[in-house]
């Protein structure tokens, strides 16, 4: 189904601005939490399908860790947060100060710390999609894995039941000092809740045509 695959100029808009609130919102949070100031950044939003996300990943054998979780209420679906290994490492270092081991294992407490911003960040994009549509959406308890990015979709899919055939991404930059940290955060809605979403939003889910 290509309903989605290319949407009018104004329908990304949107869902940047949607982006960049949340965005705002997460760094406010993650600043409170380190107390220290931390910048986000929205670069880009666009809409795929399913099955390019490996590839915005850096493919699927690339090792990777993922923070996902369901997203349950009026439009269901399911979150990734996605960073290739050297950026968890050094989000890790520069927002926390954890330098992590050099077997490269993370501890409980550094997967917690990963949690907590996978959290805050889901939370984030979120409340500001919700305060767009005016639907009530509300992530559920996080998971974190580290595997090839196609395991873990694949892990994903066992996990949640089919997942809708298109991925919202909002890539996120993390600026703190001059260390900048990119990652990939994706919502693939279920396949019933994308129509629901630009319609809450006031915008058709395919490319407009004028009959005026």
């Amino acid at each position: 189904m290509d309903t989605f695959r290319q949407l009018a100029d104004y329908q990304l808009d949107v869902l940047k601005e949607i982006g960049n609130i949340g965005a705002g919102h997460a760094a406010t949070a993650l600043s409170t939490l380190l107390d220290k100031p931390v910048d986000m950044l929205v670069p880009k939003v666009m809409v795929l399908p399913f099955e390019e996300i490996p590839e915005i990943v850096g493919g699927a054998e690339e090792v990777v860790l993922a923070i996902f979780l369901r997203v349950v209420g009026d439009a269901p679906g399911n979150m990734f947060f996605i960073l290739n290994l050297e950026s968890a490492k050094r989000m890790l270092f520069s927002l926390i100060g954890m330098e992590l081991s050099e077997s490269g294992d993370y501890t409980e407490l550094e997967i917690s710390a990963l949690n907590e911003i996978g959290n805050i960040l889901a939370g984030s994009y979120l409340s500001s999609l919700a305060d767009f549509t005016r639907l009530s959406m509300f992530p559920t308890v996080p998971s974190l894995a580290i595997d090839m990015a196609g395991a873990i979709l694949s892990y994903g899919l066992l996990q949640f039941g089919e997942m809708g055939d298109q991925a919202l991404l909002i890539d996120t930059k993390f600026l703190e000092g001059n260390e900048e940290v990119q990652g990939n955060f994706f919502l693939i809605p279920d396949p019933e809740s994308f129509g629901k979403l630009f319609a809450a939003l006031g915008v058709e889910a395919h490319e407009s045509t004028d009959d005026h």
